[in-house]
């Protein structure tokens, strides 16, 4: 799905309290999303790119005769999903190993809804990642993605530290081979790949308190090796960086967003 050498943030355990930030922080905009689409109760759903399953699990409750497949290429993630589910007495959800790039992966299933978030800007192809994603879609299927422009932040008042972290992770991204700034082109790339009716929004996450504040520090943090082995800066320069982020985020009087994220979503002809 996405191979060590192209994906810059942190995966395993750590990654995992990430995403849980992420998920929450998310849920609003993308529970509008999926209201928006329409997903039938009875609806076989594919959450590729699942990381440790948050929305394969919420998703799971708005399908009860349906059923939801989550999959990701770190198994540590995927473990770690699986047991939180069974915890959550979630019987409608199952969690595998897989890499959307790998064309074999379960070609003999078909699903009613497949949704991707955040995976196609870690991609260096994700035409191609589309095509596969396609095989698995059943026709009038819908497919949903969600996806980042990195130029579109904003923070109030400025902040050295807040423009030095979109500087550095849009430039440990395109070193690479991946796009930071993929989200208005998820209309085409949908298109690319077969799909009808595309629509289109945006949404963006910000805030003068809480966990959507602390995302970006906590994001930065995550990138750290990989912004390190690019050499665009030194051990000193980015704890020095996500010291000043952590700080200005904390402060009651200031402004952080998330990247703009753009919601996409078309079917595949019947």
């Amino acid at each position: 799905m996405v191979t060590p050498t192209t994906y810059v943030i942190r995966g395993g355990l750590e990654g995992r309290e990430r995403l849980r930030v992420l998920a929450r922080v998310m849920w609003p905009t993308t529970s509008q999303l999926f209201g928006e689409v329409g997903i039938p109760s009875d609806a076989r759903c594919l959450d590729l790119g699942c990381g440790g399953g948050d929305v394969s699990v919420a998703l799971a409750g708005q399908v009860p005769d349906g059923s939801v497949l989550g999959v990701d290429v770190d198994a540590t993630k995927v473990d770690l999903a699986r047991a939180e589910a069974a915890a959550a007495a979630v019987a409608n959800v199952e969690f595998r190993v897989e890499d959307v790039m790998d064309q074999s992966a379960s070609a003999h299933e078909t699903f009613d809804v497949i949704y991707i978030r955040f995976l196609l800007t870690h991609l260096p192809d994700p035409a191609k990642a589309l095509q596969n994603v396609r095989a698995r879609l059943a026709p009038g299927g819908v497919l949903i993605v969600e996806d980042i422009d990195f130029t579109g932040h904003f923070c109030y008042p400025h902040s050295a530290a807040f423009w030095r972290y979109v500087e550095l992770y849009t430039k440990t991204v395109q070193a690479r081979g991946c796009d930071p700034n993929i989200g208005p082109r998820l209309p085409s790339l949908l298109a690319g790949a077969g799909m009808t009716d595309v629509a289109i929004h945006v949404v963006q996450p910000a805030g003068l308190d809480g966990e959507v504040k602390l995302l970006c520090p906590i994001t930065l943090e995550a990138i750290a090796d990989a912004v390190l082995a690019s050499d665009l800066t030194d051990v000193d320069d980015l704890n020095r960086t996500v010291d000043d982020l952590y700080a200005f985020a904390q402060a009651a009087s200031t402004v952080l967003s998330l990247p703009r994220i753009v919601q996409s979503w078309g079917r595949l002809p019947a």
